[in-house]
């Protein structure tokens, strides 16, 4: 039995891409992901993460990625939710692969699990069962090695950012860097960062201060 796992990266910074991984593995291969002793990359530090990744690529016997930039995530929120422009994503993954898997195990992002699923399946051109999980990522190694793949490559965005505009932050709302940064380049260029997020309430914040301020 061929399955695969699904997780993400960035869904909540203000700052840089979101990033969807997929890796699929033979059943029967699984415990080498275990032996490799994948996790949740939140639980990894980042020199971990970097030493597992060609490993873990090694053993899967596919993966992809997928990144969705700010701007595509702002121009999609006119039209769609954050979690239905991520199971949009995870179906182009899905679709993608040279074989399909005959299981899929996703975290999920919706309050009722089941309806992520439901989300998916609308973007799917294949058939096949997908279990859509609260910490997904913590329960099945598959997940966890998807995990580790988007969530190097959400952070080599963020660090090309910084070599092009300086310290950015981690681009979460509630990094101090990050807020500090975001409201001296609107004050400096009445206008937000091209990687920003103006669809999230950081941005809007840090644009109404500054608006107040010239108000004053």
């Amino acid at each position: 039995m061929l399955i695969a796992g699904i997780d993400e990266a960035g869904r909540g910074p203000v700052f840089g891409p979101m990033v969807l991984a997929v890796c699929c593995i033979r059943k029967k291969d699984e415990e080498k992901l275990i032996e490799l002793g994948v996790k949740d990359s939140k639980l990894l530090s980042e020199k971990e993460r970097l030493r597992m990744l060609p490993e873990i690529k090694s053993v899967v016997f596919d993966f992809d990625s997928v990144h969705v930039s700010a701007r595509e995530i702002d121009e999609l929120r006119n039209r769609k939710s954050l979690n239905e422009i991520e199971a949009m994503r995870i179906g182009f993954l899905l679709n993608n692969l040279k074989e399909k898997p005959e299981l899929v195990f996703v975290d999920s992002p919706d309050s009722i699990q089941e309806n992520f699923t439901k989300r998916i399946k609308n973007y799917l051109s294949f058939d096949c069962i997908i279990k859509s999980e609260h910490k997904a990522d913590l329960n099945y190694p598959v997940v966890s090695a998807a995990s580790v793949i988007a969530k190097t490559e959400r952070d080599n965005e963020i660090k090309k950012l910084a070599e092009k505009y300086g310290n950015i932050g981690s681009g979460y709302p509630g990094d101090e860097v990050t807020v500090k940064f975001l409201e001296n380049w609107i004050k400096l260029n009445n206008s937000l960062p091209v990687f920003a997020r103006s669809s999230w309430d950081t941005s809007k914040r840090a644009l109404n201060k500054k608006f107040q301020t010239k108000l004053f």
